[in-house]
């Protein structure tokens, strides 16, 4: 997992956000994140002194911004660029993980034991709502936050039947499905 050209503090960051996507939050702990990144135990204290809880907040920030960041890019293509590049993220994060690796967010958002990560999941799947809302809004959906919902939801929920069934199907159907009502909502709308 380690990427030598990162500093430090990302790496551990890093590192937490892909653990906690293949084994939750319960079951990540500092001790864990900082032999999988690589870095000193101490490191992990001086970098976050909040804890757990802090590096698993900045995990979560860490990976949205970064699904945020590719969205924007291929949203500016329109929105069904923008579905296919979403859809096509998680595809090759659950098959290149052999179904080990969900979405960090989603893990967070589901926890018991979750603290002010969970707020910062619910900033994140906001933000990615909003991207798509305003590149359907942008194309005359009239409809576009209900879709925008819809899409995350059903990318989310695919995706964690995709670790459970080891099979990229249910992505497959999704994309399908959503690539299907996406076209239609922008043709009535140039219609």
């Amino acid at each position: 997992m380690s990427e030598p050209n990162l500093e430090s503090r990302e790496r551990l960051v890093a590192g937490a956000a892909d653990m906690i996507r293949r084994r939750g939050l319960h079951s990540t702990s500092i001790r864990e994140v900082a032999k999988h990144a690589q870095a000193p135990l101490g490191s992990t204290y001086h970098y976050f002194p909040g804890g757990k809880q802090q590096l698993a907040g900045e995990a979560v920030r860490w990976a949205g911004d970064r699904v945020s960041g590719m969205l924007r890019e291929r949203l500016a293509a329109g929105p069904v660029a923008g579905l296919r590049a979403f859809l096509g993220l998680w595809r090759t994060i659950v098959q290149d993980s052999d179904f080990q690796a969900g979405c960090p967010v989603l893990a967070v958002s589901i926890e018991d034991s979750a603290g002010p990560e969970r707020a910062i999941a619910g900033e994140v799947f906001t933000e990615w709502k909003s991207l798509l809302e305003d590149s359907l809004t942008r194309h005359g959906v009239s409809e576009a936050r209900e879709l925008a919902t819809l899409i995350v939801a059903s990318v989310e929920g695919a995706v964690a039947m995709c670790r459970a069934e080891r099979s990229a199907i249910p992505l497959d159907h999704v994309t399908a499905q959503l690539e299907r009502l996406l076209t239609a909502a922008v043709a009535d709308q140039k219609a």
